[in-house]
């Protein structure tokens, strides 16, 4: 047996899962701005963050995709062990793990429907550069400014709004979401 994929998960499963799932609720009900993660040591190459909402959202019912940055055997029987969520292709996939070059185009996901918007996939983005944009929209009073992987992608995705997928921001022990309904105006990237 694979001891590894075993261990990794939360050390105490009911406070620590009630815990990350109020801090992804308030990550996406406060677009950009950071919650905090505790309680859990996944296998290397897999921050606490992106962990944490791989066990809270990620269940047989909802099918996964890893991207190749994250496809890796020892994470494959991570999430196979503590998650039992199917890994499926990108096109499949309610939620979708990866670096942010890994993850493109995003329209290889599911974007919803006029009909059915909430249809769409959600990405985990785990770790990666960052640049620098304001935020604006629902659950933002006035703007917010944030780092992201790549602001004028996420600005396109906004502008498909009803449709297009959600973002989650993982960054070591933080996250951080942005919905599609966030609004996003670029700014100078260094």
């Amino acid at each position: 047996m694979n001891a590894p994929r075993l261990t990794g998960g939360f050390a105490d499963p009911a406070e620590d899962s009630a815990r990350a799932f109020r801090a992804i609720l308030e990550a996406m009900a406060r677009p950009g701005m950071a919650q905090s993660v505790t309680g859990l040591a996944p296998p290397g190459g897999l921050s606490p963050a992106a962990a944490a909402a791989l066990l809270v959202l990620c269940d047989p019912t909802a099918p996964l995709y890893l991207a190749p940055s994250h496809d890796l055997p020892e994470l494959r029987a991570w999430i196979t062990f503590q998650c039992g969520a199917p890994i499926v292709p990108a096109a499949e996939a309610a939620f979708a793990l990866g670096a942010w070059d890994s993850l493109l185009p995003l329209e290889q996901f599911a974007q919803g429907t006029p009909e059915y918007p909430d249809r769409s996939a959600t990405l985990i983005v785990d770790g990666g550069p960052a640049c620098p944009a304001r935020l604006t929209g629902p659950g933002i009073d006035g703007a917010r400014e944030a780092a992201l992987p790549d602001p004028e992608a996420m600005a396109a995705n906004n502008a498909r709004f009803p449709l297009g997928v959600d973002f989650i921001l993982a960054d070591g022990a933080a996250l951080r979401a942005i919905p599609r309904s966030t609004r996003i105006e670029v700014l100078a990237c260094m």
